[in-house]
């Protein structure tokens, strides 16, 4: 008798089935990143789309700043642009792992997350590389004191620095 089939291995043939037919493959070239960049930059769009407005400013510069600081040694002129596209900055309402076990019967709090991806970037806004990234970082405030901003700063640098690991 054959077992009965899992919802995610449905999923996935469907997935697989769907982008084999539909030729969406990255070409060999696409797949890694060059070692250098002629600039970098940071779009918030997303973030600013969801209202965060000026909090989205602030976490792109703090990207910005640490791509800068992170990236130093990778400046090359000849090269293409590194633009970091954030979509997501969400910060735990339980700094200090207070939200409880996921495997528990709490909701796993306690970690900040920033997702989003980098791309590298021709000089005519072509995309010859692509990585899409989530980082989360343990918060680490007391829940009389949050320090919201210094924890933006920690979860945003760690997202650029992880960024850095991969490519």
């Amino acid at each position: 008798m054959m077992s009965p089939l899992s919802r995610r291995s449905i999923l996935k043939a469907l997935a697989s089935a769907g982008l084999a037919g539909a030729g969406l493959t990255l070409p060999a070239q696409a797949q890694s990143f060059p070692q250098g960049f002629s600039s970098f930059s940071v779009d918030v769009s997303v973030l600013k789309a969801k209202g965060l407005g000026p909090y989205a400013d602030f976490v792109g510069e703090v990207a910005l700043d640490e791509l800068r600081r992170s990236f130093a040694d990778r400046v090359d002129p000849r090269g293409p642009r590194l633009v970091v596209r954030l979509t997501s900055v969400i910060l735990s309402p339980f700094p200090g792992g207070g939200g409880g076990s996921r495997w528990r019967g709490g909701d796993g709090g306690g970690d900040d997350t920033v997702e989003g991806e980098a791309l590298a970037v021709g000089g005519r806004g072509e995309i010859f590389a692509q990585h899409p990234m989530l980082a989360a970082l343990s918060a680490r405030a007391p829940s009389v004191a949050p320090n919201e901003q210094g924890r933006t700063v920690a979860v945003t640098q760690h997202w650029v620095r992880w960024l850095r690991r991969q490519i």
